[in-house]
């Protein structure tokens, strides 16, 4: 195997535990703070950066599977039954922000313990690692409510072991001052040491950081405004007046791989992870339905094309096998004497015929005379030619490789045909805030009755296409299956990319533009942002809490509304482990719970997680029931 070097070259974990083997190796960092060199302070960020991670494997293996199906905006692969609320084990705790927070300390420290001119010349790495802090506590609080911040990681320097417990609302004032500071310290600061090779990020462009950090304000605004309208308006207003801007085109957005190649065995830093995700949960049949109707290309990037290409159709043909309906819907095929030929795709066409979601409705995988061809695929999309056998999956799952870059990929042939497999590894880019997203959010303000210069159709507009671009770029650096390639087997295949005036015909739909209904419009707005955070379920489904949507009787994406589940008994918020007596934290965690109003406990049902909300969706709709 070649062994490349991390872009970040020095790993700085020894700063916070130095394992006997390592002291050699750090002794210079362990050396008393005043003696530190200069570039510590730069490596320190840079393994802040290294390890920022807000959606790691276990979100995506426990998480993201609890929330795509509490919003709707997925489907399990056995479709909803009347357990589908029940929660499992989380893939966090709340506490991601710690994994940078903890750097910021250490920064704080050594700036602290040296000259007041020279630590001066590290204040724009110390505003950047405030921001990747800020942006991972908005993150945790999202579903856990208040956090320990202002107390937290700083034993080591003389604070206590037992931090407290701030209030959401005190930690979005403190997060917006800090966001403001850090803004105003990338513009303002002179004499700066900040080495463009430790920032993989922007390579040291400040004015970029800065925007950066005054569009993260847009994301607390989102976040008060079942709280506090008046105020969310008031930052939408700042934040599009201020001087640095916002996120503004691809080279603005905070988009970018950590690592190109691995040292030390730690891969995961260049390709996030290797094991599989999501393997019981795949797309909804409405919100894939949706994006087809529209012709929005995402699809072809939040989605895999299903295994039926044009030569596994015939394949069935073949073997005077039953193709689901569904898919034989979209084949134009001659019969002569009893046997079928494949011709052409119908409709849209390759690769869009490739793109079906699973259907909503309650205890449907137990209707087969309905929903068999998409759940008894086990049999009734299984081929045999002669001792081979396969089974070929009809509907779509998510894109693995926007998440990871070693996920081997196996194209679909028939039993006995050739083996042919992507199994290249690429260093993956992951994308954590955009143009399109800060636009959403204008858009949404706009509406809401904010002052900003432009009408929320411009933001709209220019958010789509935004987003399109932006997924289109990250399905080509991470060379996702069918990006730029057919592998030569089947001759009717056709290519993901975006391909020219796609985003034009998106926007000519109707679905698309904002045509002066408010309530309409407010709703295509929140639809479009659930779109868009596909790839992010955290940043989804608090959107589905915050907005109420997908929407009731809706004439975009619907909600369906369950029998045997009401809306308030869905989970709202992950549960809350009892703390064991002998924890240090136990009275503060005790504490913390009480005044939130939650329950402790393990198995808590959805009618109490959902009853028992975090402050930020206190006052927000209920599922299903669209903008307040």
């Amino acid at each position: 195997m070649k062994k490349i070097k991390y872009i970040v070259t020095v790993f700085l974990s020894g700063m916070l535990l130095v394992a006997t083997s390592c002291r050699d190796d750090m002794a210079k960092i362990n050396s008393n703070p005043s003696q530190v060199t200069d570039a510590n302070i730069s490596y320190l960020f840079a393994q802040s950066v290294i390890s920022f991670e807000p959606s790691g494997y276990l979100l995506w293996f426990y998480n993201a599977a609890m929330t795509y199906k509490w919003g709707q905006m997925g489907v399990p692969t056995g479709g909803f039954t009347s357990t589908y609320t029940q929660t499992t084990a989380t893939g966090d705790q709340g506490s991601q922000y710690i994994a940078v927070l903890k750097y910021a300390r250490d920064i704080e420290n050594i700036r602290n313990n040296i000259d007041p001119a020279e630590a001066a010349k590290y204040a724009n790495i110390a505003a950047c690692v405030d921001i990747l802090t800020v942006y991972l506590g908005i993150f945790d609080s999202d579903m856990y409510g208040d956090r320990p911040f202002t107390e937290a990681a700083r034993a080591r320097y003389g604070g206590t072991l037992t931090p407290k417990y701030d209030k959401v609302t005190d930690l979005y004032d403190l997060w917006l001052v800090t966001l403001d500071k850090a803004a105003t310290t990338l513009t303002t600061s002179k004499d700066q040491i900040f080495p463009p090779n430790q920032d993989v990020v922007y390579k040291g462009d400040v004015a970029k950081w800065a925007k950066l950090a005054n569009s993260m304000k847009l994301k607390i605004a989102s976040r008060l405004i079942s709280q506090d309208k008046t105020k969310a308006l008031s930052i939408a207003t700042q934040v599009a007046s201020a001087p640095m801007g916002v996120l503004d085109g691809s080279a603005d957005d905070f988009l970018f791989n950590k690592a190109n190649a691995i040292t030390k065995d730690d891969g995961d830093k260049v390709y996030h992870w290797n094991n599989g995700f999501l393997e019981s949960t795949a797309s909804s049949q409405r919100v894939v339905d949706f994006m087809l109707k529209n012709k929005d290309p995402r699809v072809r990037f939040f989605y895999r094309k299903n295994s039926w290409n044009s030569t596994i159709v015939q394949g069935f043909f073949d073997q005077g096998k039953a193709v689901p309906a569904y898919i034989l819907d979209n084949v134009n095929y001659t019969e002569t004497g009893g046997k079928k030929t494949f011709v052409s795709w119908k409709g849209m066409g390759e690769p869009w015929v490739r793109y079906y979601g699973l259907p909503v409705e309650m205890d449907a995988a137990q209707n087969p005379a309905v929903y068999g061809d998409y759940f008894d695929y086990s049999n009734r999309s299984k081929l045999k030619i002669g001792d081979a056998e396969k089974t070929y999956t009809p509907f779509s799952g998510f894109q693995q490789e926007m998440i990871i870059g070693r996920y081997d990929f196996t194209l679909p042939t028939l039993p006995g045909g050739p083996v042919i497999q992507d199994l290249d590894n690429n260093p993956w880019y992951g994308m954590y805030m955009s143009t399109a997203e800060v636009n959403l959010y204008l858009a949404e303000f706009k509406l809401l009755g904010a002052n900003l210069p432009k009408t929320a159709s411009e933001y709209f507009n220019k958010a789509l296409r935004a987003s399109v671009e932006e997924y289109d770029r990250l399905a080509e650096l991470n060379k996702i299956p069918y990006y730029g390639k057919t592998y030569d087997y089947d001759p009717n295949e056709k290519v993901i990319d975006l391909q020219n005036g796609e985003i034009d015909a998106m926007l000519a739909n109707a679905d698309y533009q904002l045509t002066g209904n408010t309530a309409l419009d407010l709703e295509k707005i929140y639809i479009q942002q659930l779109l868009h955070f596909t790839l992010f379920p955290n940043d989804q489904f608090v959107t589905v809490r915050r907005s109420g949507c997908p929407k009731s009787s809706s004439t975009l994406i619907e909600w369906e509304n369950f029998t045997s589940v009401p809306n308030n008994a869905i989970p709202r918020r992950f549960e809350v482990g009892s703390p064991s007596p002998t924890d240090l934290m136990y009275q503060i965690l005790i504490d913390a719970y009480q005044s939130q109003g939650f329950t402790p406990g393990s198995s808590q049902d959805g009618t109490l997680l959902n009853s028992e909300r975090v402050w930020q969706d206190i006052n927000a709709p209920q599922f299903g029931q669209g903008p307040k």
